[in-house]
């Protein structure tokens, strides 16, 4: 489970009028190689997926695939609060060619544990692509508990979690719980440095989209065993870090893009609109303060 321990940037989606922006994306994923990056998560949270069809999931991950190549590895974001859409989304994943699914814990209708247990059980035995648990109850209210997550990595084919609740004690009850061959993969970028301290393998990352080569040098330093190389340097982006989550993300992280030219427009899709055009302005002025941007 080596393949998936390191630092994956969970990709935005670029559009311009409406539409998908490939140039965009293309340079995107350029910047992101070049950074030292190991992997992409495609349509998650971050890649506007609740307005994605089907047919641009598909169109984005043919395109990212023909571009990294099969030595890259691709997480695809499956997840919904529906556990028959959950498997038929995965069984796509598997017939596209992901590399393991991204499956988000049930949204809006607040499932018991015994409930996510059989979801997540129900959407691992419907494939033979590994599957990453996402704990995010910011978002989904739900979150699953630690005997929840223990019982569930022992399904053969659930490989690790994407935990992002920000809470580091409970990464490291998980890291103790599950066994050092769980993958355990921070979904809380301002939190990082003290996640690898506990022992985490890695990253999947909004921050890594304007900090690559940071997000990537933190965690080789860790899996050599300095850990002390994040907690070192990663202060003086947490502003910065911080600003991508003032507002909903992706809107800020699609500012940063196109202020550093990596992307041509920070669009969006309804209903998130652009970034508030005064903390924008705050966002600009810490990305040049901290040297992100000239």
């Amino acid at each position: 489970m080596n393949r998936f321990k390191g630092v994956f940037t969970a990709l935005i989606t670029p559009f311009q009028n409406g539409k998908i922006d490939f140039t965009s994306l293309e340079k995107l994923i350029d910047q992101q190689l070049s950074g030292g990056v190991d992997g992409f998560v495609v349509n998650g949270t971050t890649a506007e997926s609740p307005t994605l069809s089907e047919d641009e999931v598909s169109e984005l991950f043919a395109f990212i695939r023909k571009k990294v190549g099969a030595k890259v590895p691709l997480i695809l974001g499956t997840g919904s609060n529906s556990t028959a859409d959950t498997v038929a989304a995965t069984k796509l994943a598997e017939q596209w060619g992901a590399d393991a699914a991204l499956v988000v814990v049930p949204y809006y209708n607040k499932p018991p544990q015994r409930g996510l247990f059989a979801h997540f059980k129900t959407v691992a035995d419907s494939t033979r692509l590994p599957i990453i648990l996402y704990n995010v109850p910011g978002r989904t209210i739900t979150s699953l508990d630690l005997d929840t997550i223990q019982r569930l990595s022992e399904v053969k084919n659930i490989i690790g979690i994407k935990e992002a609740s920000g809470k580091i004690d409970f990464a490291s009850e998980i890291r103790k719980s599950c066994g050092k061959d769980f993958v355990l993969l921070s979904g809380d970028d301002g939190t990082y440095a003290k996640f690898l301290e506990v022992g985490g393998d890695g990253v999947i990352s909004v921050a890594s989209h304007i900090l690559p080569k940071a997000f990537s040098r933190w965690t080789k330093a860790a899996h050599q065993g300095d850990a002390g190389t994040s907690l070192k340097e990663l202060p003086q982006y947490a502003k910065a870090i911080d600003l991508l989550f003032v507002e909903a993300n992706p809107i800020p992280v699609k500012k940063a893009l196109q202020l550093m030219k990596v992307i041509d427009r920070a669009e969006l899709r309804l209903p998130l609109v652009e970034m508030d055009e005064k903390l924008a302005v705050s966002l600009k002025e810490e990305m040049v303060r901290c040297g992100i941007l000239k």
